[in-house]
């Protein structure tokens, strides 16, 4: 599966399948390291990790979506995060699901 934030591959034809998406709604951890780095300035490693896997794991939940429709490749790809509660937030990845016609592939 081609997972990809262009719009297009110039000089490739192919037909749109239709949006695709993964979400995963991941707890904020509260330990008291993390608030102190927040405080002090500078990255929360712990945060970042989280937001790394949450971030896999919408992928790979989009990536599953479109092989489900027989998708080649998701062009258009972003993501997207909300708050939705205090500890927890919503990591979305979507993208636009494509068939390509004929028989070149893109590597």
């Amino acid at each position: 599966m081609k997972i990809l934030n262009i719009s297009e591959i110039p000089g490739r034809k192919y037909e749109v399948i239709g949006l695709v998406k993964g979400s995963v709604v991941q707890g904020v951890a509260k330990d008291i390291m993390s608030k102190w780095q927040s405080f002090v300035g500078g990255e929360m490693k712990s945060y970042t990790k989280m937001l790394n896997e949450a971030r896999y794991a919408a992928t790979k939940r989009m990536a599953e979506e479109a092989e489900n429709l027989h998708a080649d490749a998701i062009y258009g790809v972003a993501y997207t995060s909300t708050h939705i509660m205090p500890g927890a937030v919503e990591i979305v990845a979507y993208g636009t699901a494509v068939k390509f016609i004929g028989s070149a592939n893109i590597s």
